[in-house]
């Protein structure tokens, strides 16, 4: 763990403080005891004003993130006779004229519906389907 430099200068500072004390304890023990007194409150009083700030101000929120950029928009072309393209999704789909047989148990629905960023779908020739995200069910007819 480091320490900031704050927290090493306080750490110097009460080194300084105690090794004074100590000095001041072997010379004349009155004066140490009214010198280690006024420094008591005086480091009392800063560390309540220290606490203050700490608790009520003296940190701001970072600064938010910058926008991400929208990503680049992608082709979607459907080209041939019954063809069918979607840019997400689809559910059901059929190429061939009639509903695409559901089978016993429901399909499960489509999970994210949209490609990744720049993928382009192009459903081409006759009856072709093509989705940019899952099929539930598709039939191209006979």
């Amino acid at each position: 763990m480091t320490l900031k430099p704050w927290a090493w200068a306080g750490l110097g500072i009460a080194g300084a403080g105690v090794v004074t004390l100590a000095g001041f304890a072997f010379v004349d023990l009155g004066s140490a005891d009214q010198i280690a007194s006024v420094a008591g409150g005086s480091a009392g009083v800063v560390g309540l004003v220290l606490a203050a700030i700490a608790q009520f101000g003296g940190s701001s929120a970072p600064p938010p993130a910058p926008p991400t950029p929208a990503p680049p928009p992608r082709k979607v072309e459907a080209s041939g006779t019954g063809a069918i393209a979607a840019g997400g999704g689809i559910g059901s789909a059929s190429t061939g004229g009639t509903a695409p047989q559901q089978p016993s148990p429901a399909p499960a629905p489509p999970s994210s519906g949209t490609p990744g960023p720049g993928a382009d779908v192009t459903a081409s020739g006759r009856g072709s389907i093509a989705a940019g995200g899952d099929i539930g069910s598709a039939s191209t007819g006979t």
